[in-house]
C-alpha cells in the first residue's frame, strides 16, 4: 500500500491508473483516505523527520524554522468554490503555505486558495506548529502586524529576511533559499506539479507523501565514510 501511494504522486498518475502489481486502486485510495482522516500520514511523516534529523545531529524537534508560501495551477477537475487567483504570481489556482526546519524538512503545511494573502494564512498555520519553534525567518511578505502577533500570541520570533535595493536579478537569500529548496523537492513529485485534489486536505496528504518518500530514500542512503 505504501508503495502504492508513492508511485502515484512521484509518477503523477490518476487513482484508477494504478498498475496491477499494486493492490487494487479501490483499495489503495481506501488506505490514502483512512491514514488522511485520522492523521496517521501526519504522524508517519513527523516520526520520520526526527529520525532525519537525528541522523544529522540534530534534535528531533527544532527550535527555528522558515516560513513560505508557492502559488500552483490547479487542474479543471478542481472546484471553483476551493481555488482562487493569485494577482502577483498570475496563477490561478491553489496556494501552499508551508512551515521548514533549517534542514528544509516540513513542518505543518496548509493549502488555500490562490488569492489568500500570506499573513492571512500565516496565523492559522502557525497556530498548528506544535513545536518548541522560538524563531522563523521569513520574507517581506509577512511584515506588518504579523511580527507583534507572532510575539504577543505565541511567544515567537519572526525576523523578515529583506532584499536591499541593491539588488539585481535572482539572489540567494540568507535563510529563505532553505524554504525554496524544499518547494523544488515538492514539484519533483509529478503529483504535485499541478493540484489535481477536490479536497485541501488531499492536497496536504500528497505534500506530507512526498516529503516521506524524500526522508525515506535519505534514511535508506549510507552514511559517508567518517561520519558517525
Amino acid at each position: 500500500m505504501l508503495d502504492a501511494i508513492r508511485y502515484l504522486v512521484a509518477g503523477g498518475i490518476s487513482w484508477r491508473a494504478m498498475p496491477t502489481d499494486f493492490p487494487a486502486w479501490g483499495r489503495a485510495y481506501a488506505f490514502f483516505r483512512r491514514w488522511r482522516e485520522h492523521g496517521l500520514i501526519t504522524e508517519f511523516h513527523d516520526r520520520l523527520r526526527g529520525k532525519v534529523r537525528e541522523r544529522e545531529g540534530r534534535e528531533a524537534e527544532p527550535t527555528a524554522g522558515i516560513i513560505d508560501a508557492q502559488s500552483v495551477k490547479a487542474a479543471a477537475t478542481v472546484p471553483a468554490t476551493s481555488r482562487g487567483y493569485d494577482g502577483g504570481k498570475k496563477v490561478g489556482g491553489h496556494k501552499r503555505h508551508i512551515v521548514t526546519d533549517t534542514l528544509g524538512l516540513l513542518l505543518v503545511v496548509a493549502v488555500t486558495a490562490a488569492n489568500i494573502g500570506d499573513r492571512d494564512a500565516a496565523v492559522g498555520l502557525l497556530t498548528r506548529l506544535h513545536h518548541d519553534i522560538c524563531l522563523l525567518w521569513a520574507d517581506g511578505g509577512y511584515t506588518g502586524g504579523l511580527v507583534d502577533w507572532c510575539r504577543q500570541k505565541l511567544a515567537l520570533t519572526l525576523e523578515v529576511v529583506k532584499r536591499t535595493d541593491d539588488m539585481e536579478g535572482f539572489v540567494v537569500l540568507p535563510r529563505r533559499w532553505v524554504v525554496e529548496r524544499t518547494f523544488a523537492w515538492l514539484m519533483h513529485s509529478r503529483r504535485l506539479a499541478r493540484d489535481y485534489e477536490t479536497l485541501p486536505a488531499t492536497s496536504e496528504a500528497m505534500i506530507r507523501w512526498s516529503m516521506v518518500t524524500r526522508m525515506t530514500r535519505r534514511l535508506a542512503r549510507p552514511r559517508a565514510a567518517g561520519r558517525r
